[in-house]
């Protein structure tokens, strides 16, 4: 029982709560910025290098093998680098929206530490002794 206490106590910490939030989150984002590759950035891209789709891109190290009735014996042996270039393309423009995200983060906590704190408020024994030398002024 001392072993599902502990674990309880793990899982329920703040951090890994905040971590599997980081996860399901970064995987949502993940799909959005594939999507924003893919989608936007890779087809103009394509269509500069006159029409080439990356995902195509391949080095053929070994040709299908076809029986004479045509059907593949054996499948072609390739170097995708093509996938390898949209991975890469991929990485970079995460890493930079990342690097983005955490500079305005870093910049919004130095305007919070530059900025003056309030002065903290009086003890309550303090006010209580204003209103009552206020009370006492307007009874005068």
């Amino acid at each position: 029982m001392g072993m599902l206490k502990e674990f309880k106590e793990f899982a329920v910490k703040g951090n890994v709560v905040d971590l599997a939030v980081a996860v399901i989150i970064g995987g949502a984002f993940g799909k959005i910025v594939s999507s924003f590759v893919n989608d936007i950035v890779m087809p103009p891209i394509g269509m500069l290098l006159g029409g080439v789709d990356f995902k195509e891109l391949a080095v053929v190290l070994k040709e299908a093998v076809v029986d004479d009735a045509g059907e593949v014996v054996t499948t072609a042996v390739t170097l995708n680098y093509g996938s390898f270039i949209q991975n890469v393309v991929d990485f970079v423009i995460i890493a930079f929206v990342i690097f983005l995200a955490v500079r305005t983060i870093n910049n919004m906590k130095k305007k919070e530490e530059a900025a003056p704190a309030p002065p903290p408020a009086p003890p309550k024994s303090e006010v209580l002794l204003e209103e009552i030398r206020d009370l006492l002024k307007k009874e005068k």
